[in-house]
């Protein structure tokens, strides 16, 4: 695998609705980084299963990856539920696993010139994809906080959803994250715990920055 050589590679695991996807979009955008959200990857093959399911086999999906550009993950359709479902059963799959790793792998060691490094984020990228990043931060917050923003989130997508269904859900993807087998969520020893229950985008933001800084010279 081709590397590039003086990059900065920034690693973040978190739970559910921890805020760690809006941490690292402003994370790339200040330092200029490629954001990768590691688990849209997922949701953009559970898609292909949906809309090409006569199509889906490892080679057509191995194909897709292959090409795969990072504005394809932006598509408002892989947000659904139906797609999320999937997504999370696909994620089990180690052949699966193998070509996105292959994909994440390109992104954090080999981004584009125009960036000064990399930022993903996801379940394994401290302790699997990125072991050697220069700055790794496991994000967290308390489960009533993260069902509450992601119940916020949904509503104001006009979802016809409670706060209990939200909170169950999230408590089930938990579980699941943390007890799967393969690349299971878990923080590392060498990642700096983030708890964003009492902070606001903004702070959280500052506390990273500090911490990025410090490890880096830009």
């Amino acid at each position: 695998m081709l590397k590039r050589k003086n990059i900065i590679k920034i690693a973040i695991d978190s739970p559910a609705a921890a805020g760690a996807g809006t941490q690292a979009k402003l994370i790339s955008k200040h330092y200029n980084l490629l954001q990768l959200d590691t688990g849209r990857i997922y949701r953009y093959i559970a898609n292909i299963k949906i809309k090409e399911p006569k199509e889906f086999n490892y080679q057509y999906i191995k194909k897709k990856i292959n090409n795969l550009k990072i504005s394809s993950l932006n598509n408002k359709k892989l947000l659904s539920d139906k797609v999320a479902t999937i997504a999370s059963i696909i994620a089990k799959d180690k052949k699966i696993r193998k070509l996105v790793n292959t994909f994440q792998l390109k992104c954090a060691y080999n981004p584009p010139s125009k960036y000064a490094g990399s930022c993903l984020d996801g379940r394994d990228i401290c302790s699997v994809i990125v072991p050697d990043a220069d700055v790794k931060l496991f994000i967290t917050a308390n489960l009533k906080t993260r069902a509450h923003r992601r119940y916020k989130e949904l509503k104001a997508k006009n979802r016809n959803i409670s706060y209990q269904e939200v909170l169950k859900s999230v408590k089930k993807r938990d579980k699941s994250d943390i007890n799967r087998k393969i690349s299971p969520l878990k923080k590392t020893k060498d990642s700096i715990l983030l708890n964003t229950s009492n902070l606001s985008i903004r702070r959280c933001f500052l506390k990273i920055k500090k911490i990025i800084d410090r490890k880096i010279i830009i």
